[in-house]
């Protein structure tokens, strides 16, 4: 909702933001009621949507195509995959609706659409550190039919979550009707905000406690397999730091994107500026950028079936090497 003022007040540098008072603004993912000046944050934000979007996509193609990926770690990798291009997507719809298509209607279900998305791809981050633990812990078990019934559970659970979470606003729990509601993302409330905050937290918590898990099970791993097969300590030490050091970029890609916004979320209100804003919320969308990157482009089998499609130097139909998620 747009507030009452002169027509050329501040509207041209709104794009998501709505100014209050000339000192601060909130996020403003409704503000479509009047044509808006190009805000050049929109720009990289719809950008960062396109890239997000494309990456994803040749992800679950490869996927869908690829008979061989039907395994849960592959499924996972798949949600992930569906969560981040629905959040590309979201992106550049919002951008859509509200320079070319003004509906406010639209806009509010495209905020719902981010919602759900993001949430959904934070979720399938935690569902992939809850396999890859599973892994190594159960690794005699992992290959039977509960694995994949566990699986199925956690997608349902993460996407039945993520959408409930999506459609509250939709639903009508916004602060379209009551401004001073609103939080630094407008129209969601300060309390929705808050929710999907705390919600972020005990999730990386969770990570954090899971990756920890994962750090010692793989030291004690890699000694096991050094005194079985008489190596060297320095030997053992270099595998050891490989593994922390992939775990350590895992994670640390995923704090220093969200760490920043989910903060600010719980410290700011809609009168604190919208830069801060914006300046975090960006590094939240590049989470979905590296995701593919991290998760996907880095295993084995996705490369050989990228390899072959771009260059046909391997075969797609070839069968692969059945591995674990702590080998992803």
């Amino acid at each position: 909702m747009m507030e009452d003022g002169p027509p050329n007040s501040s509207a041209g540098q709104r794009g998501w933001f709505e100014a209050r008072n000339g000192s601060g603004g909130s996020l403003d993912l409704e503000s479509v009621v009047q044509p808006l000046a190009l805000n050049p944050w929109d720009v990289v934000l719809c950008v960062s949507g396109t890239v997000i979007s494309c990456e994803n996509a040749v992800v679950l193609v490869v996927i869908f195509y690829t008979p061989a990926f039907r395994a849960p770690m592959f499924l996972l990798i798949g949600s992930l995959a569906t969560a981040d291009l629905l959040a590309g997507l979201g992106l550049i719809l919002h951008f859509a609706f509200v320079y070319l298509v003004p509906w406010e209607a639209l806009s509010l279900l495209t905020v719902g659409l981010l919602v759900t998305s993001f949430t959904a791809s934070v979720c399938s981050l935690l569902a992939i550190t809850i396999d890859r633990y599973l892994s190594l812990y159960n690794a005699l078990t992992y290959y039977s039919e509960r694995t994949v019934t566990r699986t199925y559970i956690m997608l349902v659970l993460t996407w039945g979550a993520s959408v409930c979470y999506g459609l509250l606003p939709v639903m009508g729990w916004n602060c379209l009707k009551e401004p001073s509601a609103c939080s630094v993302v407008k129209p969601l409330t300060k309390n929705h905000l808050l929710i999907l905050s705390v919600s972020f937290f005990m999730v990386f918590g969770a990570m954090l406690q899971l990756y920890v898990q994962i750090c010692r099970i793989v030291c004690r791993h890699a000694q096991q397999i050094a005194v079985q097969r008489h190596f060297l300590g320095s030997s053992h030490d270099v595998a050891t730091r490989k593994g922390i050091a992939t775990l350590a970029v895992i994670l640390g890609t995923f704090a220093s994107c969200w760490l920043p916004f989910a903060v600010y979320c719980l410290l700011g209100d809609s009168s604190s500026p919208a830069l801060y804003t914006y300046v975090t919320l960006l590094p939240a969308t590049y989470n979905s950028m590296l995701n593919p990157l991290i998760y996907a482009f880095r295993n084995q089998e996705i490369q050989k079936v990228l390899w072959a499609v771009c260059c046909g130097c391997v075969s797609p139909t070839m069968p692969f090497r059945s591995r674990s998620p702590s080998d992803v």
